[in-house]
Parts: C-alpha cells; sequence; structure tokens
C-alpha cells in the first residue's frame, strides 16, 4: 500500500473524525428518509409522497427539520427535567459511538479496534440507556409502558444479534473489522477467488438473524411495540416535542443506517472487493484509490440493507408481545446457537 505523503498532526486527524462521523451519520440518515420514509413508502401506497419542496420533494427534510426547530421545547410538570433532557442525547451519542469502529477503505476509519466487533455490540446496548431513561423521567404512563417494552424487548434480541456474529467471527479468525474485510475478499469459494467469500453465504442464517435483530433493535415494524401508536401514543417519546423529538427522529434513521454499514462489513465483505480482480494478496497489497472508493462501495451496501429493512417496515404487522418475545428466546436463540456450533464444528474440521 502507498504511504501518502502528508503528514497530518493529531489536531487534524481528530477534527478529520469527528466532521467524518457527522457526515457518515447524518448525510446517510437524510438520504434515508428522503428515498425510503417519504418516497418508497409512498410508491408502496401508490401515491407520490412530497412533491412541493424542491424537485421532486428533495427539500421537505428540511422543510421539517426547520419547523422542528421553531417548535417550544416542553416538558411535563412532574418530569425529572435533568434527565428528561438527557435522554435523546444518549440515543443519539451511542449512534456515533458506533460508526467509530466501522472501517470505510484499507486507511479510510475512524479507530481500528482489535476487538472491533466487540465494542459495536457493546456500545449498541447504550440506547436502550436513553430509551428506558426517557421512558421513566417523563412522568407519563405511556411513555413508562413504552420505555419497558423497549427494554425488554431490546434484551432479548441483543442475544441473537451477539450470536450471530460469532459465526463470522470465528471463521475470520479475528474480530476486527479491517480483518474481516479482507477474510472475505481474499477467501475463495471452492478454490474460485472471483468473488471472493462473502460471509453473507456461508452464514447466510447468521445473516437472517442478525437483520432480524437490527429490525427489533431499531423498533421497526413488526417489531414496534415500544411506539405502537394504537396503544401508547408515541411511546417513550410522547412527551417529546420540537428540537429534542427530532433528535429521536435523526437517531432512528442514523441507527438505521450505522447498523447496515455493520452488517455490509459483516457480511457483505465491507468496503472491499475481490483481491484476484487486482491480484493483491495482503491489506498492504491494496491500492490506495480503494480509500476513495471504498466508502461509495460501503453505501451502496448500506442503502440496500436499509431498503430491505424498509421494505419489511412496510409490509408487516405488528407483533404482540407474547409473539415477540418467543420468536427471539424459542426461535432466533436456539437458532443461532446451533449456527455457531456448526460454524465451529467445520472451521475445526477444515
Amino acid at each position: 500500500m502507498n504511504q501518502l505523503a502528508v503528514e497530518i498532526p493529531y489536531w487534524g486527524q481528530s477534527l478529520l473524525r469527528v466532521v467524518g462521523g457527522l457526515v457518515v451519520v447524518l448525510l446517510p440518515a437524510g438520504g434515508i428518509v428522503y428515498l425510503f420514509l417519504f418516497k418508497m413508502m409512498s410508491f408502496m401506497q401508490s401515491r407520490l409522497g412530497p412533491m412541493e419542496a424542491g424537485p421532486y420533494g428533495s427539500m421537505q427534510l428540511l422543510a421539517e427539520v426547520g419547523k422542528w426547530m421553531q417548535k417550544e421545547d416542553l416538558a411535563p410538570a412532574n418530569a425529572d427535567k435533568t434527565i428528561y433532557k438527557m435522554a435523546p442525547l444518549i440515543v443519539l451519542l451511542s449512534t456515533f459511538l458506533l460508526i467509530a469502529v466501522v472501517p470505510f477503505g484499507p486507511d479510510a476509519w475512524f479507530t481500528n479496534f482489535e476487538t472491533g466487533v466487540f465494542y459495536a455490540l457493546a456500545v449498541a446496548s447504550v440506547s436502550v440507556l436513553g430509551i428506558l431513561v426517557a421512558g421513566w423521567s417523563s412522568a407519563n404512563k405511556y411513555s413508562l409502558l413504552g420505555g419497558l417494552r423497549a427494554g425488554g424487548q431490546l434484551i432479548a434480541y441483543e442475544l441473537p444479534m451477539v450470536l450471530a456474529t460469532l459465526g463470522v467471527v470465528i471463521q475470520a479468525g479475528s474480530m476486527n473489522m479491517n480483518d474481516i474485510v479482507v477474510a472475505q475478499n481474499n477467501g475463495e469459494i471452492f478454490g474460485f477467488g472471483g468473488v471472493g467469500n462473502p460471509f453473507v453465504i456461508t452464514q447466510f442464517v447468521g445473516f437472517l438473524i442478525f437483520m432480524i435483530a437490527v429490525q427489533a433493535e431499531l423498533t421497526q415494524s413488526p417489531f414496534d411495540m415500544p411506539i405502537a401508536e394504537s396503544e401508547l401514543v408515541s411511546g417513550y417519546m410522547t412527551e417529546y416535542s420540537g428540537f429534542r423529538f427530532l433528535i429521536f427522529f435523526i437517531a432512528e434513521f442514523a441507527t438505521a443506517g450505522v447498523f447496515a454499514f455493520i452488517a455490509s462489513v459483516l457480511f457483505l465483505g465491507g468496503w472491499g472487493v475481490p483481491f484476484d480482480w487486482f491480484g493483491w494478496n495482503t491489506l498492504d497489497d491494496v491500492d490506495n484509490w480503494m480509500n476513495v472508493v471504498g466508502p461509495l462501495i460501503m453505501f451502496g451496501k448500506m442503502f440496500l440493507l436499509v431498503g430491505i429493512i424498509m421494505w419489511v417496515r412496510f409490509s408487516y404487522p405488528r407483533f404482540r408481545e407474547d409473539q415477540l418475545q418467543t420468536f427471539a428466546w424459542k426461535l432466533l436463540i436456539p437458532l443461532a446457537l446451533a449456527n455457531t456450533a456448526v460454524t465451529a464444528i467445520l472451521k475445526v474440521a477444515f
């Protein structure tokens, strides 16, 4: 790999990381809202969606943000106002902490943890705290029930998510995100390396379990019991308005994008292309232009996976609470354990 000639000071690297983090969290969130919430859902329901603000309604999101920014920041009289105001920030902060471990190229990463997968799974649990805080501090029974439902649901579906990634870690032999990318793009299928060895093929069961768990972690239909409008108004967000509701809204779609980035790294080969195409053998052989092309590849894979998440959201009815818990504990977790065991046996045998 050819090294860049420019030496950037530490403060410059830190500033670039902050700006890059804002771009890769907020830009996909806006794209997801416009493409899927405004347009794809509209087309699925035989309507056009927003068309007035900008070409084909492309400025509608900016209009919505402007509207929310102007609204009064209200809080219930009996709310614990300090943590009530902190809750949306905790949820959004977890998204920024999560993106820190995602690689976008051979050198285009924020951090290069050797235990990146472990870090990602640990940080993904932080948002649960924000949701529980929001539900409890609002002094509203609907918010409290929504927070409790969210806590129970996220605990149940984090287990299959963790177990689904174990197969990937076993097969790659590393918890480093870049190593997992290299293992897929430098691998072979029956001696053929033209497509690499994306783990979505060998770990297809793990991929399905991971995507179902992501759907539940995002509280998207059919796992939207924590914000069930017909029962809980808006769940843990019932009492929020203005800017703080906007933060919850941004965090929801930004987190969908970040989880899709992680899924693309774990199962779709991440930023890479099959190394056989260019005669690369190791990460050090990868050319610097992949630091530019890699992020574009990642964004393409991210939008593909978010499209699947949103298609499921717009297509399926909500689970009952008992069905939701039964699905996790009696089906997904045993299936994920079986997938892990089979992967470990085959890894040792072959």
